[in-house]
């Protein structure tokens, strides 16, 4: 008897043995046995899912004899004929081969005759997407209204490049990917048929690579049958095909697990050695990461994994964790994308090894960002900065004006350590050899803030620099910049703007220096002061009064003296203010 490939030999010729279609089958065999019979049919999806076998199946169900029937209609004469496409009233058409306006009036004129044998003229168009438009347009009044013995059956694989003056014509029916487990189901059947012992990882593993089409699975299954010599094993596949194999891909990550990059190289060199493309290396490196990513979310479904998992090792399982392991993922589907324009793909392997021996010293943003939380909590005082402290009371016959709000009380207090009170106690020591120093004629040190604190560094920030001239001056937190910031932009959306700008706002007593890198943007804050300070007054909950000045290069502050009269003659007339 004639060699016959496996997917011819299997293909069903009945609804019950359609695969994986369990939608298609029964909404097919309900309008069957009602008597529905709709004029044309559109069967779409992934390639070796079914479609041209239902398309037989539907066509010899409408010829049968006794009439359209869902079930027990492949025992009469014809059936066979058309299950092997050889009956003259169903008539099947490769659409990509004609698709031309010709082939289109053929068949138009053709449907004016009716069925030798049969109940039915069935035409079926395979890969009907490929009709030109004009061929499209030509059918559209045939499937429309065709002679009542005429049926139109369409199969595709592109379903959206249907017009959809075609699709609204036709009965539509999605058929899907088939599962793993049923795959594998009917390779064991196979297997049985022919006398083939194989190992239940080997037919897993066929079922996996065919990507949902039993069509593809079953022309892989003939071509491991070929070398595997009536046994088919999961070794025999992999040195056949050039696969890593899970054994050394274990192997491999155990030694990536402990950073050993030396005999890691030396074993890479050997699987390379033996025949396996540095490609499908990569892409089983790749699959071997996903599945360990997969089990970190608790997945342990064998379909999605390719393995059962207690196949994958343990000391892989448990090295890195999910951040490092979508990392491990992110450099090996990298390196697959960019394999195609290296210079050497053994050097491109090798480096990703390599990065790959310190994946467990890869730290995610998210983990830098919680540890850094981690630190500012652990500052003097115990309490993060920003922490809300309930402000102390005035000091007997301090005024008012001179007591910080509760939030900037807190942020002293929780920066350094040390209550508002002993500020105090401080501040009027302070004053008082200040005004000692004073009398002395000695010059008093001007209030200089650290350039670091003023940039937000996170070690100056835990302990403020204060001057002996200015121990009550400190730089407002961000989070009160921000305040204001945002309710000056409520008055003045471009004023607000400007106003963020600003490097650095200083606090003394009941003063606030806004300083600005740009004389344009102080002269801007200048004109709108009052609004500024409106939004400052009420953030701080304290009458303060605003100054604005700009700061050079060299660090030198200097102050905007500039009055409206010369603001704009300067801006009319685009000038500028030349000083002596």
């Amino acid at each position: 008897m004639e060699y016959e490939v496996t997917a011819g030999r299997k293909r069903p010729h009945s609804f019950d043995k359609l695969a994986g279609q369990e939608f298609v089958v029964s909404t097919l065999k309900n309008a069957l046995n009602n008597g529905q019979i709709a004029h044309a049919y559109l069967f779409s999806g992934p390639r070796g899912v079914g479609k041209t076998s239902a398309a037989r199946i539907l066509a010899a169900a409408l010829n049968c004899p006794d009439g359209p029937r869902g079930e027990d209609f492949s025992d009469y004469p014809e059936a066979s004929e058309i299950a092997r496409g050889e009956s003259i009233d169903v008539i099947e058409i490769d659409g990509a081969s004609n698709t031309s306006v010709n082939d289109v009036r053929q068949i138009k004129e053709e449907v004016l005759f009716a069925p030798s044998n049969s109940r039915y003229k069935i035409y079926i168009i395979d890969e009907v997407h490929m009709l030109s438009n004009s061929a499209f347009n030509a059918l559209l009044k045939t499937i429309e209204e065709p002679p009542p013995y005429v049926a139109f059956i369409f199969a595709t694989t592109e379903v959206h490049k249907v017009p959809a003056t075609i699709r609204s014509r036709c009965q539509q029916f999605h058929f899907r990917l088939i599962p793993v487990e049923t795959i594998r189901d009917h390779l064991s059947e196979a297997c049985l048929e022919l006398g083939i012992e194989a190992e239940h990882e080997a037919l897993f593993w066929i079922a996996k690579e065919a990507g949902g089409s039993l069509r593809d699975a079953y022309t892989l299954f003939d071509q491991v049958v070929a070398f595997s010599s009536g046994s088919i094993t999961m070794e025999k596949i992999s040195k056949s095909l050039g696969l890593v194999g899970l054994d050394r891909l274990n192997a491999i990550v155990e030694l990536l697990a402990a950073g050993d990059v030396a005999v890691l190289m030396e074993t890479a060199d050997d699987i390379v050695g033996s025949g396996v493309p540095i490609e499908q290396f990569v892409v089983d490196l790749s699959e071997y990461f996903r599945s360990l990513m997969l089990l970190q979310h608790g997945i342990t479904k064998e379909s999605l994994l390719g393995f059962s998992p207690e196949r994958y090792s343990a000391r892989a399982k448990s090295a890195w964790n999910k951040a490092q392991l979508e990392h491990g993922l992110e450099l090996t589907l990298e390196l697959y994308r960019r394999l195609r324009y290296s210079l050497n793909e053994r050097f491109e392997l090798e480096l990703l090894l390599s990065r790959l021996a310190s994946l467990g010293d890869y730290i995610s943003h998210a983990e830098i960002l919680r540890r850094l939380e981690e630190l500012r909590s652990m500052s003097p005082g115990g309490k993060s900065p920003g922490t809300p402290v309930a402000a102390p009371a005035p000091a007997p016959g301090g005024s008012a004006s001179r007591q910080r709000p509760a939030n900037q009380a807190s942020e002293l207090e929780a920066r350094s350590g040390r209550s508002a009170e002993e500020y105090q106690a401080d501040h009027h020591n302070i004053d008082t050899q200040n005004n000692e120093l004073d009398e002395d004629n000695e010059p008093a040190q001007d209030y200089q803030p650290d350039e670091d604190y003023r940039h937000g560094d996170p070690k100056v920030l835990a302990a403020p620099q204060l001057t002996t001239t200015a121990r009550s001056a400190f730089l407002l937190e961000q989070e009160k910049i921000d305040e204001i910031v945002a309710g000056v932009k409520q008055h003045k959306l471009a004023l607000g703007a400007v106003v963020e700008n600003a490097t650095r706002w200083e606090l003394n007593d009941n003063a606030l220096l806004i300083v600005f890198a740009s004389a344009f943007a102080a002269n801007e804050v200048k004109k709108d002061i009052g609004v500024v300070r409106d939004v400052v007054c009420e953030s701080l909950d304290e009458d303060v009064a605003i100054s604005v000045q700009v700061e050079n290069a060299d660090g030198e502050l200097k102050a905007i003296e500039l009055d409206q009269t010369v603001a704009t003659v300067k801006k009319v007339f685009r000038g500028e203010v030349i000083e002596e």
